[in-house]
C-alpha cells in the first residue's frame, strides 16, 4: 500500500471523532447526520478489516466474522431506533439494558470502546509493515495491539448486545402493530 492509501484508512476516524462533537456543540445534529455517522463508521472499519484479511489470510475468518457482527448488529440497532421514533441511536431507554445505558450515556466509556477497537485493528495494520519503535523491550505497535485487544473483544460483545436488544425491541414493535391491526379488523 502507498502512504496515501495508509492515510485513507486512518483520517476518517479522526474526522469522525471531531464531527459529532462539532454537531452537538453547534446544535446541528440531524437524523441524516446520525445515519451518515453510522454508515461511515461501518464502511471505514470494513475497509480496514478487508485489508487485514489480505495481510493475515489465516485470520480472515475472524476478520470476516467481525465484519458480519459489526454490520448486522449496528444495522438492526439503528433501524430499530428509527422504527421506535428515536432521533438518535444514542438515545436509549434508561430502564433498558444497563450495559447499553453506560455505553451510550458515558462519553468516556464510548470513546474508549470505539478508540480501543480501532486501535486494535490499526495496530494489526501497522504491524504488517513494521514493529515500530521499541519501548521497554516491546514494540509500540505490538503493545498497542495487546492493550487494545480486550477492548476490541468487549466492543464485539457490545455489538452482539446491540443486535440482541434490537431483535427484542423489533419483536415488541411487531407485536404492538399486530395487536393494533387486529383491533381495527
Amino acid at each position: 500500500m502507498t502512504e496515501s492509501e495508509n492515510i485513507f484508512l486512518f483520517v476518517p476516524n479522526i474526522i469522525d471523532a471531531v464531527d459529532g462533537h462539532a454537531a452537538r456543540y453547534f446544535n446541528q445534529g440531524t437524523k441524516f447526520g446520525a445515519m451518515l455517522d453510522q454508515l461511515t463508521d461501518r464502511v471505514g472499519t470494513m475497509c480496514l478489516l478487508a485489508t487485514l484479511c489480505i495481510f493475515y489470510p489465516s485470520y480472515s475468518f475472524w476478520f470476516q466474522l467481525s465484519m458480519a457482527i459489526d454490520i448486522s448488529c449496528h444495522w438492526i440497532y439503528l433501524h430499530t431506533t428509527v422504527l421506535q421514533g428515536k432521533t438518535s441511536h444514542k438515545f436509549i431507554d434508561m430502564s433498558g439494558n444497563p450495559i447499553m445505558r453506560v455505553y451510550y450515556t458515558n462519553r468516556t466509556v464510548l470513546f474508549i470502546m470505539c478508540a480501543g477497537n480501532e486501535a486494535f485493528y490499526a495496530a494489526l495494520y501497522l504491524l504488517h509493515f513494521t514493529e515500530g519503535p521499541i519501548l521497554i523491550g516491546i514494540s509500540l505497535f505490538r503493545l498497542v495491539m495487546y492493550l487494545s485487544a480486550p477492548i476490541a473483544f468487549i466492543k464485539t460483545g457490545i455489538s452482539l448486545l446491540h443486535g440482541y436488544t434490537s431483535c427484542i425491541n423489533l419483536s415488541i414493535i411487531d407485536l404492538k402493530e399486530r395487536q393494533e391491526h387486529s383491533k381495527v379488523n
